[in-house]
């Protein structure tokens, strides 16, 4: 069994862009490695950025949603993530849509929180670990890419 780790939208922005083939790749190898736990909220982030900013089809974008819950467990925003994450704001400063995934992951009991865009390292509730998989220590440590 693999580490449970919570993937961050942007990981499935490389995914399916075409603009960045490295991280695209380091996304790829990051997905198959883990036990990939995501949230709604990402599926929806996921899906407005692909179509708006992207300017993808909506019928790509809903083949890529699909391959994405096959891929992963799919948690629920529910009122306690809500509840934890204006806990975890409090205590991290974070912005509030951020820690509504940190809450999340934490309610999963992810090991890992795998992202770019917060500080890597960071150990949330003495049990999530913040991982930006893009920086050159942590593709080496966390994915084994030399």
């Amino acid at each position: 069994m693999n580490d449970k780790a919570f993937i961050d939208t942007n990981i499935f922005i490389y995914l399916y862009s075409e603009d960045e083939i490295q991280k695209q790749e380091i996304s790829q190898i990051t997905v198959n490695k883990y036990d990939c736990i995501i949230s709604t909220q990402v599926l929806n982030e996921f899906s407005n950025v692909c179509i708006g900013k992207l300017n993808k089809p909506t019928e790509e974008v809903e083949l890529a949603v699909n391959e994405i819950i096959e891929q992963c467990t799919v948690s629920l925003i529910e009122k306690h993530n809500i509840k934890q994450a204006l806990e975890i704001h409090g205590l991290y400063g974070y912005k509030y849509f951020d820690c509504l995934m940190l809450a999340s992951a934490l309610n999963s009991d992810c090991k890992y929180f795998i992202t770019e865009d917060m500080a890597d390292g960071k150990i949330i509730n003495n049990k999530l670990t913040i991982v930006n998989i893009y920086s050159e220590k942590n593709i080496k440590k966390y994915l084994d890419i030399e």
